[in-house]
């Protein structure tokens, strides 16, 4: 069998408009000619149906990653233009198959008997999602239903779009960057006007709101990212909470939490799923309370120090008083820290430690792409390629402005190769460790997604676990980035040498402090992901600063709406509280590797139990098959209260 090949890119700059409309237009022709084929077949047996559904999601998928990878990356505006327009147009023919009677019939009674493990879980999570979709409901509701989900789409896209273009810059005189390293400031000198320009992307933002010593400075920029798509988004989210709910009660659900919750972990298969939110939310208030108290007092007491007449801890304070806590307490200096991350040895660095903990090799190939600052990579094992990836890591105009993954072909085992890529904003410098943090979180959904695609079925390629399983692995991975054997591979201070391992053990314990109050701040986000879609208040501002101020003592920005910069809302839309949940299972999976994160048949077991499988079994058996019992709560309980 001929080896599947990798996405080709345009060569020719021009040729990107081409490329991201010819595309879909193929895709859309396979999916036509598979629904007609399965309409008329009554003479294909089950298995034969399955395989063609399966033809149709693989050209969807891939046609549909590559149209959002374009739309959020692709320097050029009328690319990205053209590229999300594809993207309405192929999220508008999902949703329209999922509401096709004729297609559910030729689906819905097949027989089961004459179907092996795969294709009974590929037919159940079908119809499953045919139901979802709302083929069983009167004419009138099927097409209020449609207009609903495509409405979806299309404000989902504006509301990323305006996050997108939507970076703020401030002005500030040189001496309001009164403890920022040596390097930022001559990156950042003053210009005609004697200021120096500040903006809202990561490698100014990090930087300033952990090192500035000038209160008045943190809280103008941190100000500005939490007004971030504002007010052009007040409308858009309004609307999308809307037109949620209305879908959720078409369909027969409570609310949109309810709706969303139904395929996932933690509604354990019922409709009711949106209780268990807040269920889960309660039991991380109560196990981060006492604590997060306790350390709030603590930055406060030092915040005063700066400030006598502070009365409160703010999140333009948070970062900058535990950066200075914890040199003080724990002798961590986070600008020396930071001088032994240099992006040129963290990405190598990176990649050895992976390579040597999944049994793969990186090589890197010259292929044309989006842009001039991408690295490609094929993953290699034994000399057979497994995937191919792409680095896209450093800010510019037009660019998604967070950091995430983003597939890019499904794996389909002899079919498709699988490719996914990375899109960050990383400083092309000195990094802060958060940032190292940062990559090797996104770094494990990307190794997720290439070892977990060769499957039999697109539907089950990568990362396509339950939602609220798919950042475990990736909050696992974040733990090689605190190992001093680790670290002193790729890191180097001035002089050439790695971080010192004491001073590694010492980051290990100041990060510690703080942690449940990070917690608190992380709960914040559920809270206001779940409230938001659940109440759907008339005054998002009010909503949003009422559920940050009730749930941590760090106080928000007031009168700020950051809720409009919450890029979160569309595609985690209710449930935020995905990360804590994922985390839970993290903190559980670590004990697998008995204390030593390079233990080679730790990783073994790891790569074949959690991360090949991809989607093909439940998240639940995946860890089950790992831990050998199910996780539970007590490691996340020891990590956030040291008992």
């Amino acid at each position: 069998m001929t080896a599947p090949e990798p996405v080709v890119f345009p060569t020719d700059p021009a040729g990107w408009t081409a490329f991201a409309t010819e595309r879909p237009t193929a895709a859309v022709a396979v999916v036509a000619d598979v629904d007609a084929r399965l309409v008329a077949g009554a003479d294909l047996d089950a298995a034969a149906r399955l395989d063609l559904w399966n033809d149709a999601d693989i050209a969807l998928q891939q046609a549909t990653s590559e149209a959002y990878l374009l739309s959020e990356a692709h320097p050029d505006a009328a690319v990205r233009q053209v590229a999300e327009e594809q993207v309405q147009k192929l999220e508008a023919l999902s949703a329209s198959r999922l509401l096709d009677r004729d297609l559910f019939a030729a689906l819905s009674d097949l027989e089961e008997d004459t179907l092996d493990g795969q294709q009974r879980r590929l037919l159940a999570k079908v119809l499953l999602d045919f139901r979802r979709g709302g083929v069983d409901l009167p004419d009138a509701e099927r097409e209020r239903v449609r207009e609903l989900t495509d409405r979806d789409t299309e404000l989902s896209l504006e509301f990323s779009r305006n996050i997108r273009d939507g970076r703020r810059e401030i002005r500030v005189a040189p001496t309001a960057l009164a403890g920022l390293p040596q390097d930022f400031l001559d990156e950042h000198p003053a210009g005609d006007d004697g200021l120096v320009m500040l903006t809202t992307d990561y490698p100014d933002l990090m930087p300033v709101r952990e090192y500035a010593t000038d209160r008045v400075t943190r809280t103008a920029i941190v100000a500005a990212y939490n007004d971030l798509a504002w007010p052009q988004n007040d409308a858009v989210l309004a609307e999308l909470l809307e037109v949620r709910a209305e879908r959720a009660r078409l369909l027969g659900y409570g609310d949109w939490a309810d709706y969303e919750t139904e395929p996932r972990m933690i509604s354990g298969g019922t409709r009711h799923g949106g209780q268990a939110i807040a269920d889960f939310l309660a039991q991380l208030d109560e196990a981060s309370a006492g604590a997060a108290g306790g350390e709030y007092d603590l930055l406060l007491a030092r915040l005063r120090e700066d400030d006598p007449s502070a009365s409160e801890v703010t999140i333009a304070d948070f970062f900058y008083l535990l950066s200075t806590l914890r040199s003080e307490r724990h002798d961590v200096d986070a600008q020396l820290v930071r001088s032994c991350f240099s992006f040129d040895r963290v990405l190598p660095g990176l990649l050895s430690t992976t390579g040597r903990l999944l049994d793969v090799a990186y090589v890197p190939v010259e292929v044309p792409t989006w842009h001039g600052d991408v690295h490609s990579y094929d993953v290699m094992r034994d000399g057979r390629r497994l995937g191919r990836i792409h680095l896209d890591l450093h800010p510019r105009e037009g660019k998604y402005n967070h950091a995430a993954c983003f597939p890019l072909a499904p794996g389909v085992s002899g079919r498709v190769l699988p490719e996914a890529v990375l899109l960050c904003n990383f400083a092309r410098g000195l990094m802060t460790h958060d940032e190292v943090v940062t990559f090797f979180h996104e770094f494990g959904h990307l190794v997720h997604d290439i070892l977990g695609g060769d499957q039999r079925f697109a539907r089950f390629s990568g990362t396509a676990t339950e939602w609220d399983f798919v950042e475990a692995p990736s909050q696992l991975l974040e733990e090689w980035a605190w190992d001093a054997d680790v670290l002193a591979d790729f890191t180097a201070n001035a002089a050439g040498e790695p971080i010192p391992a004491e001073l590694v053990a010492r980051m290990k314990v100041a990060d510690g402090f703080g942690r449940a109050l990070e917690v608190r701040r992380q709960l914040g986000h559920a809270n206001v992901s779940y409230h938001l879609h659940v109440d759907r208040p008339s005054d998002l501002q009010a909503a949003t600063e009422h559920w940050y101020d009730a749930t941590s003592p760090v106080k928000p920005l007031a009168g700020l709406h950051s809720y409009a910069g919450f890029g979160h809302l569309t595609g985690y839309g209710a449930c935020y509280y995905t990360y804590q949940w994922s985390l839970v299972i993290a903190r559980d999976l670590l004990s697998g590797f008995g204390g030593d994160l390079m233990d080679p048949d730790a990783a073994a077991r790891y790569r074949r139990e959690i991360l090949e499988p991809g989607g093909s079994r439940d998240a639940n058996d995946l860890v089950g098959r790992f831990l050998g019992r199910p996780y539970s709560f007590d490691a996340y309980r020891v990590w956030l209260t040291g008992t």
